[in-house]
């Protein structure tokens, strides 16, 4: 693990970061940036395999932690969409030069299009792993029982289970409420510059649904989704991170 370096952002909140540094002929490409998911950190397997590809090809390369993940300052079940958006926003305007390829695993799938929308000069290109947009109310929320909408209004959280740990996953009111001030299904959004959307057939988590969904509402003139066949929500095989780099390579290209 490298040891990170840190951003104070202009809300107190410390950002843990890594940032490769281009050369060669890859300092006049577009760097590129990694946001993960909900509850993930920069040390994952795609974050740091992506990152080895950029430094490879001689690219600037920039992953980080929101408030409240990895090594980043803050309790995670204090943060909310909002929170985490800024923290990217301002990592990003800090720590990289120009317009960025932005590669959004689940989560970060929404962050990068709310980047998009309310910071476009940060954008060259997205890549979406998975994406996840408006998920806490579309998942979250709409998937909520009686008695745990219930309990969210008497107690302000609600524990689900999770797939990826022993430990459920606490959701908040404010993280529900705040989802409902950033959601980018239900207005406009516009997408003036490449974009690709990869799935796995075998997401349990987020719905091929989501991405068609997302499709049909960008106004967007370069977007294409690819399937892929077998692959889950993590989107971490080998075949699966060549796929991701391919869509990197192909949205730089579609830029010149």
């Amino acid at each position: 693990m490298t040891a990170p370096q840190f951003h104070s952002t202009t809300h107190g909140r410390r950002i843990a970061y890594n940032r490769t540094m281009p050369e060669g002929d890859g300092a006049n490409l577009p760097g590129i940036v990694f946001l993960g998911g909900f509850r993930s950190d920069m040390e994952g397997t795609k974050a740091i395999w992506l990152e080895a590809q950029a430094r490879a090809e001689g690219r600037a390369f920039l992953r980080f932690d929101y408030s409240g993940h990895g090594q980043s300052s803050e309790d995670f079940l204090d943060g909310c969409i909002g929170d985490w958006a800024a923290d990217a926003a301002e990592v990003i305007a800090a720590q990289s030069e120009g317009p960025q390829i932005l590669v959004g695993s689940s989560m970060g799938g929404w962050i990068s299009l709310l980047l998009a929308r309310e910071r476009p000069e940060l954008v060259a290109g997205l890549v979406g792993i998975a994406a996840a947009p408006d998920f806490t109310e579309d998942s979250m929320w709409e998937g909520f029982s009686d008695k745990q909408r219930a309990e969210m209004e008497a107690t302000g959280r609600v524990a689900l289970p999770s797939d990826y740990s022993e430990e459920p996953y606490i959701i908040t009111a404010r993280l529900i409420e705040d989802g409902r001030r950033n959601l980018v299904l239900r207005s406009p959004l516009k997408l003036p510059f490449p974009v690709r959307l990869l799935h796995g057939t075998e997401d349990t988590d987020v719905a091929l649904s989501v991405p068609m969904r997302l499709i049909s509402h960008a106004e967007a003139a370069d977007m294409r989704l690819t399937v892929m066949k077998g692959a889950d929500h993590r989107f971490s095989a080998a075949t699966d991170l060549h796929l991701i780099w391919g869509a990197v390579s192909e949205v730089t290209e579609s830029l010149g």
